[in-house]
């Protein structure tokens, strides 16, 4: 777009046919916003005429998931209690993006109110997995991940509580990035946990990723949770190489009860780091089980109390499996509540000390691969795992320690489904996180010869 070669309206135009012949396979939009996105492509198109290119996202479509305020723009949150919520502002990070001359091209499908991790959605149905439609994207953000994984977005943005960005992006083969807790503004996102509720984009590479982030980071007062913090230039970042750099292999908690062919690749990646000049080293970190447990403890009450007037005054419009978690978190005791806080606290100061350790934690991004819509378990080592404890092993401990944590594909199991890894950085690291990735991605994919969905 930057030298002409394609205009941000052809791109728009062509972003949204694709969306409007595939939504019905994949279901990944609740709302498509034909007319605001040529608008804002048409604007796009005259400022990069005129010379007044602004970046990597200038007249870039994106979608959002549909807890993002977005004005004048129905947000529904995957609920039909907001069917007709028509928000009077944009959220942060899309205000942000329309600086940046991004085109909105629709809202993603969820989990309601991003209370679940399959995006079994009973209101506007359940979004479907690119690779097999058979097949769960993950949740809660799974529109998001459907969405760029069939090709009709570069960039969605998501939310993440117990991996609601990350176990999409790996069970749809893509990039996705929690930033470190406070790094990108929540105002203007509905909430279900406030101390653990992150935002971040879902992109096919790291490098895209990069790009997003440089618009989306930042201090906002109106997030009582912003971070004022400096914020680098995570594009020029990835040019850093992986020579000296010593990675964290934590085994404990991560590698139990895991799909062995994910298993196997994940291993395998370990590999390819120590070939790019990493060292890979044991990492161990105490009592992982307890803070796992914590970590659900603090999700459960926190939204039961952000949801309270939704459970209190529509509980006949809730998504069965949303109520009963609803019903769940609002018996838990305010004593459970401080003890889960505590081990909060002991868990961060485990992390602190591997980390004088290491510059980077290496584990998978999720224990399997998509599983079946129709499936609420899988059999792991023999042992029937319900399908929420295996897809967010990897990834809700993180959302505690409010790190910054990547997952990228490394590869793909028997069935052709992608498998993910996970690389997790020091608070405000993202710039390291990335930088690896990439480095990682540089060396094992060529995205012309990436298989499509």
């Amino acid at each position: 777009m930057r030298k002409k070669e394609i205009s941000p309206v052809e791109l728009a135009t062509a972003c949204l046919d694709r969306i409007e012949a595939l939504n019905e396979k994949t279901n990944a939009f609740i709302t498509i916003t034909r007319e605001l996105a040529l608008e804002q492509a048409a604007r796009a198109e005259q400022e990069i005429l005129k010379g007044e290119y602004k970046g990597p996202l200038h007249g870039m479509p994106y979608a959002a998931k549909d807890l993002f305020e977005t004005k004048g723009v129905r947000t529904t949150c995957g609920s039909t209690i907001l069917y007709e919520n028509f928000p009077q502002k944009d959220a942060a990070v899309v205000e942000k993006l329309a600086r940046a001359g991004a085109v909105l091209v629709g809202k993603t499908n969820m989990h309601e109110f991003a209370f679940g991790l399959t995006n079994h959605n009973t209101h506007y149905g359940h979004a479907k997995n690119p690779w097999d439609t058979e097949r769960v994207t993950g949740g809660s953000s799974g529109g998001s991940g459907a969405a760029v994984a069939s090709g009709c977005v570069p960039m969605a943005l998501g939310t993440d509580t117990g991996g609601s960005i990350r176990i999409p992006s790996s069970l749809c083969g893509l990039t996705g990035l929690k930033p470190t807790y406070g790094r990108v503004s929540k105002y203007g996102v509905y909430p279900l946990s406030w101390t653990l509720d992150h935002v971040g984009p879902l992109t096919r590479t790291a490098a895209d990723a990069a790009a997003t982030l440089n618009v989306l980071a930042g201090y906002d007062e109106r997030d009582p949770g912003s971070a004022d913090h400096s914020v680098a230039d995570y594009v020029k970042a990835l040019e850093t190489d992986l020579q000296g750099m010593v990675i964290g292999w934590v085994d404990s908690l991560f590698f139990e009860m895991m799909d062995p062919e994910v298993k196997a690749l994940v291993e395998a990646a370990k590999e390819r780091f120590q070939e790019l000049g990493a060292k890979v080293v044991p990492v161990s970190v105490p009592d992982l089980d307890k803070a796992a447990q914590a970590t659900l403890l603090i999700l459960s009450s926190e939204a039961a109390s952000a949801l309270s007037g939704h459970h209190r005054n529509h509980p006949d419009k809730l998504g069965a499996d949303v109520k009963s978690r609803l019903d769940a978190g609002a018996m838990h005791l305010a004593t459970h509540y401080v003890d889960a806080m505590r081990w909060r606290r002991k868990t961060q100061e485990g992390f602190a000390r591997a980390f004088t350790e290491v510059d980077l934690l290496l584990t998978p991004g999720s224990s399997i691969t998509a599983p079946l819509i129709k499936d609420a378990a899988v059999n792991l080592e023999g042992v029937d795992v319900p399908v929420g404890v295996a897809l967010t092993r990897c990834t809700r401990i993180f959302n505690l320690m409010g790190l910054p944590s990547l997952v990228l594909p490394c590869g793909f199991d028997q069935k052709g489904l992608p498998a993910a890894l996970q690389l997790t950085g020091r608070p405000f690291d993202e710039a390291g996180v990335l930088a690896a990735g990439h480095a990682y991605q540089k060396s094992c994919f060529k995205m012309e010869n990436w298989p499509e969905p």
